[in-house]
């Protein structure tokens, strides 16, 4: 009988085996939590996996709520101990949060501001010669207005003058602006006109921002309708989850553990109905296309106001630059024959944010001669 050779390679086999049991086990879990995750069928259609929606789905439902927790405790440490609140966000003075990139441009935005100067010419250019007046708003990034909430923050030189070499290229093109800017630096420092914990305008800011608006407008339309608004509160003031509190995953820490939240005081601005069966709506003179600005703090019923009609309000949500103007042109065929004026609203931080897929597609049908106009 052969003697078994010392040197021989031990077996794997068990260690094997436990590599193929937690593989199973894991695959059990990931099983289980998709199946608990109620997933919408519809988030799992072949398109789905094109635009990356559906492996979106699958990662939202395979992410235990023990992870949730682990991250938001994370967070809550990092911030308390050491006043660090991720990668977005900073804290200036005590309370009040800023956006990096409303301080420093990102990485890989070379050309990007001159190619929206591109674009802003060519749709304003193609909304004129439809019959339409055009007004562009850059609202001014949160840092450029509350600099005495900064405690040492600075802005980029960069992004210190980009807004005004907009404004520039702006009335060089002849297209009609608003300068919100010195609008909402008056009295800043005693009526904050933004949030703390938010990048958007509060309702001192929105108002004051409506009636530059207002004032602007009003020529291009021919003065002030007749519609009436009324407003009215709806209730105490109550606590406002800000949206820097939300990106620095703090949303759900105890609250000593996060900076305070901003008390909102609900406000409802209505149009004033006659009663009658036949009560018209007034015909649409003004298209509202913006981004998350147009959404908040009333701002669109805040215009109507000053205005004296109602607003048609397509501002959309992250629509960064142009998202919310691009969805209305796509729908060009529907606007009403009435309207006049088409104001176009954005946040002053996305000038600097990298193009967008849609961006580059417009861009790449603008004829070369229109390029070189522009640059």
């Amino acid at each position: 009988m052969a003697e078994r050779d010392p040197a021989a390679a031990p077996s794997h086999r068990r260690y094997a085996a436990a590599v193929i049991a937690l593989l199973l086990l894991a695959q059990a879990c990931g099983l289980w939590l998709l199946y608990n995750g109620k997933l919408d069928p519809a988030r799992l259609k072949p398109s789905a996996w094109l635009d990356g929606d559906a492996g979106k789905a699958l990662g939202e439902a395979l992410q235990p709520k023990l992870q949730d927790n682990a991250d938001t405790l994370s967070a809550a440490v990092r911030y308390r101990l050491l006043g660090d609140l991720g990668a977005q966000v900073v804290q200036g003075c005590p309370g009040w949060l800023f956006y990096r990139d409303g301080l420093r441009a990102q990485p890989g935005t070379s050309g990007a501001y001159e190619a929206r100067l591109r674009l802003m010419r060519h749709w304003s250019g193609q909304l004129r010669e439809q019959g339409l007046q055009v007004l562009l708003v850059a609202v001014p990034d949160k840092a450029r207005i509350e600099t005495h909430a900064l405690c040492g923050l600075q802005q980029s030189a960069q992004m210190q003058a980009r807004l005004g070499q907009w404004q520039a290229s702006l009335a060089e093109a002849g297209v009609a602006y608003v300068d919100l800017a010195t609008a909402l630096a008056a009295g800043a420092e005693q009526a904050p006109r933004f949030f703390r914990t938010d990048v958007h305008l509060n309702a001192v800011g929105a108002q004051a921002a409506a009636d530059a608006v207002a004032a602007a407008a009003l020529p291009l339309l021919g003065g002030k309708r007749e519609q009436q608004f009324d407003s009215s509160g709806t209730g105490p003031a109550q606590p406002r989850m800000g949206d820097l509190i939300t990106l620095a995953g703090l949303e759900h820490a105890a609250a000593a553990w996060r900076p305070a939240l901003d008390q909102e005081q609900p406000e409802q601005i209505v149009p004033r109905r006659g009663g009658g069966l036949l009560d018209d709506t007034p015909a649409v003179q003004v298209l509202l296309v913006g981004s998350s600005n147009g959404r908040r703090s009333a701002f669109g019923e805040r215009l109507g106001r000053n205005l004296g009609q109602q607003v048609w309000n397509q501002s959309l949500d992250g629509g960064q630059f142009c998202g919310a103007l691009l969805a209305a042109l796509h729908k060009r065929e529907r606007w009403p024959r009435t309207l006049k004026l088409v104001i176009w609203e954005f946040s002053e931080s996305a000038l600097s944010l990298p193009l967008t897929a849609d961006e580059r597609a417009v861009l790449a049908t603008l004829p070369a001669c229109e390029a070189e106009h522009a640059l």
